[in-house]
């Protein structure tokens, strides 16, 4: 009796691991961020927050080594995915997943590696991550213009991914201010931090209307792609949070009536912004469902409901904080649950894909041609 052998997984390979990966890192920082800007206390919450922001943390060292091996392994992939218009716009998750565990560092990894060492992370984290992005929102369009030849029925919310790594430098900066010398370097942080904040809104609002097109125009995003409709929650929450974080910084930083006047700015600018989101957070969520019908299956696009969600907590929190409104405290936490769900979800589906070589598979070595078989008919003749 002849036991079959069994199944072997396909053979992990980096060829396959792309920039969408540090979607990952993201998704895990701000459950860390969003839940230390809750209104509510939780005991014992900032212990679990803290851990959770360390795996995020081992999470980016073990993709930039990955990244790292890609690039000098499989140097002909990573130029295909720079010119590839589905694929170059992840190169924005690079910064912003750079940002999230910075600004995550201060928030609540303190708590675990101390004050001193989680400013100076924060900030090698920040300029880094800063550097990136504003290098991805000048090269993806770039390549997108002269080398993708893109149409307007290719526009997905994917676009946006370069355009919004800027907001996150916005929103994960001003907390470094105070711990800067007083005067003149305060001052250029936070207004250095508010030039970002207005270049990457005018440029998402450049790009918005085209996905916004789409989607009406070109029917529904392919299965695969519609948890993507998350991502425009990005720069809604996240500019949202940068001008709560502005007002947080600007008082005694710079003269006033400007400081007043970011005050004011939290609450004018967030209000509206935020309506918007949960009017998104509802059309995205009747989208998903209908794919779910459809037969959507898991995906890396998955990835999609976390960060983005966790920016609108963060942004309700900031928009809590500054009105002192039980109506923004509320959806805070509720938002918050569904990150948590939706980041535990991706987490389970993520590790089940590479556990079953779904993910980062190499191809199957193609099996080996049959040798060719002669046969012979009754009437003599060969086959």
């Amino acid at each position: 009796m002849v036991t079959a052998a069994p199944s072997v997984p396909y053979p992990l390979s980096v060829r396959r691991l792309g920039p969408n990966w540090y979607a990952t890192v993201m998704g895990t920082a701000v459950v860390a961020t969003a839940g230390a800007a809750l209104p509510a206390h939780v005991p014992g919450l900032r212990g679990v927050l803290a851990g959770v922001w360390a795996l995020s943390l081992v999470l980016l060292l073990a993709l930039l080594a990955g990244r790292a091996a890609h690039w000098a392994r499989h140097r002909d992939q990573a130029r295909a995915h720079l010119l590839d218009a589905a694929t170059a716009p992840f190169y924005g998750c690079l910064a912003m997943a750079l940002l999230a565990v910075g600004g995550g560092a201060l928030a609540v990894g303190r708590d675990w590696i101390g004050l001193r060492a989680a400013v100076t992370l924060d900030a090698v984290l920040f300029t880094a991550g800063t550097a990136l992005g504003l290098a991805a929102a000048v090269a993806v369009p770039y390549l997108m213009a002269v080398r993708h030849r893109v149409e307007p029925g290719h526009a997905t919310p994917v676009w946006l991914l370069p355009l919004v790594a800027p907001m996150v430098s916005a929103a994960v900066g001003p907390p470094l201010v105070p711990h800067l010398p007083p005067g003149q370097a305060r001052e250029t942080l936070l207004l250095g931090c508010f030039a970002l904040f207005g270049l990457s809104l005018l440029a998402t609002l450049l790009m918005l209307p085209l996905v916004f097109a789409r989607l009406l125009t070109g029917g529904p995003l392919p299965l695969a792609l519609t948890p993507t409709l998350f991502l425009v929650l990005g720069p809604l929450g996240q500019s949202t949070t940068a001008v709560g974080a502005f007002a947080d910084a600007a008082p005694g930083v710079v003269p006033e009536p400007f400081g007043e006047a970011f005050g004011a700015l939290a609450v004018l600018y967030g209000v509206p912004v935020t309506g918007f989101a949960l009017l998104w957070f509802c059309l995205a969520t009747a989208h998903v469902v209908r794919a779910r019908r459809h037969g959507m299956r898991f995906s890396m696009t998955w990835w999609s409901f976390t960060f983005p969600v966790g920016t609108c907590v963060t942004g309700a929190g900031a928009l809590a904080r500054h009105t002192g409104l039980v109506a923004y405290a509320g959806p805070a936490v509720l938002l918050y649950a569904v990150l948590v769900a939706a980041w535990a979800t991706a987490v389970v589906g993520t590790v089940r894909g590479l556990l079953r070589g779904e993910l980062l598979a190499a191809p199957r070595p193609a099996p080996a041609a049959p040798r060719p078989v002669t046969v012979r008919t009754t009437s003599g003749a060969v086959r």
